[in-house]
């Protein structure tokens, strides 16, 4: 009895570690890949720039993103936490869920989800996530697509206003943003369907709110924390801002690392084309990709020049780095107005959530599926920009 006593445990980790043989086959495909990964920046960075600009770029990251998403989230979580404590969310639910449920077979109020991303960025939908009286009206398959609802409209605004000022005399930028708007919007419908399509495989449809509760009175009433009027607030705040605290938190290793790789296959050298070890160096090997497949998108995108992909290449990591290309692009005549549509599209779409992805399922704790939601992203990415480009192509037919 007592050796089984002992045994037990291990039987319950062994559902989650497997035991192997030391070193077998994927040990040696491991260290293969490994090589020929830092490998490729050694040969064109050399060792100690690689390593340098690795460390720079990881550390700006903290300091520059990382502190940044926290407060963005600390802020977003005290909205959330208001919004819920007085039933805000429950009145915007009964007036859009006849509208998100059959376009997004979303409840009404995931729609905050895109007021909140739009309005700061991708991980603002998680706070929201962290509210219990935001939760209740999911179902426990819905929830995870709430990282592809979020990321389609990640900083909206900013991407929408920044193409907009970049318009030079007798240029107006406003039309081809707004239907950069509406690509994004029609590419996040394909972006959460998709990844509906998985959830339902995984999870029961069949249960009728995400906390499992058969009452009905859960979609009637909401609990609201002790205390008057204003102790209500400032409760409502501070347990808002905390979740936020432990968003940022949670979110620093995705961002870090994938951000730091990212970045360092998108960006090139220095201005003056030699590497010193400063941050955000790279090897320009995505926007090398891009530049072979150019034959298939510049079709399906309309672009002008090949240096064009570099915007959808670079938002994949980091979409406030993608719209810094813009000035120089338009500069030197390499995109005109169905681009900004395009650019805008799918910088909102996408915005950098190959960063963030990783980190925001994790969050929601569902990371097993982050592959499902990045595949989902990616076409819907892609569809954004798609139909950007054929909506401006109809659109100049009137103009």
């Amino acid at each position: 009895m007592e050796n089984n006593e002992q045994i037990k445990p291990n039987t319950e980790n062994t559902k989650t570690n497997r035991l192997v043989k030391q070193i077998n086959l994927e040990t040696f495909i491991a260290l293969a890949c490994v090589l020929v990964f830092f490998g490729m920046f050694m040969m064109v960075m050399g060792p100690a720039n690689m390593f340098k600009t690795m460390m720079s770029t990881a550390h700006d990251l903290i300091v520059n993103t990382i502190l940044f998403i926290m407060g963005l989230a600390v802020v977003a979580g005290a909205f959330s936490a208001i919004i819920s404590e007085f039933g805000i969310t429950s009145i915007i639910n009964k007036i859009l869920t006849p509208i998100m449920k059959p376009i997004f077979n979303l409840p009404g109020v995931a729609s905050l989800g895109i007021i909140t991303t739009y309005l700061s960025d991708n991980p603002a939908i998680i706070s929201l996530a962290y509210e219990e009286d935001f939760k209740k009206f999911f179902k426990q398959y819905q929830m995870p697509a709430l990282t592809n609802l979020g990321t389609s409209f990640g900083m909206g605004l900013i991407v929408s206003t920044f193409m907009i000022a970049q318009a030079g005399p007798g240029q107006n930028f406003a039309t081809p943003v707004l239907i950069g708007n509406i690509g994004a919007f029609i590419g996040s419908i394909v972006s959460v369907r998709l990844m509906l399509i998985k959830t339902k495989k995984v999870f029961p449809i069949d249960n009728e709110t995400l906390t499992n509760q058969t009452d009905s009175s859960i979609l009637k009433y909401r609990s609201i924390r002790d205390g008057n009027v204003m102790q209500r607030v400032l409760s409502a705040i501070l347990d808002g801002g905390k979740s936020g605290v432990d968003l940022g938190l949670s979110v620093i290793p995705g961002v870090v690392i994938i951000c730091t790789f990212v970045m360092m296959l998108t960006n090139g050298p220095s201005a003056d084309g030699t590497y010193t070890g400063a941050a955000y160096e790279g090897i320009k090997l995505l926007p090398w990709i891009g530049d072979k497949l150019n034959f298939i998108l510049r079709p399906l995108l309309g672009f002008e020049s090949p240096e064009a992909i570099a915007f959808p290449i670079t938002s994949l990591g980091a979409v406030g780095a993608a719209i810094s290309l813009v000035p120089n692009l338009l500069r030197e005549n390499l995109i005109s107005a169905n681009e900004i549509a395009v650019f805008t599209a799918m910088g909102m779409c996408w915005s950098g959530y190959l960063s963030t992805h990783i980190a925001m399922m994790d969050a929601l704790k569902m990371r097993n599926l982050t592959n499902s939601a990045i595949v989902s992203h990616t076409i819907g990415g892609l569809v954004a920009g798609i139909s950007a480009h054929f909506i401006y192509l109809l659109v100049s037919l009137f103009l």
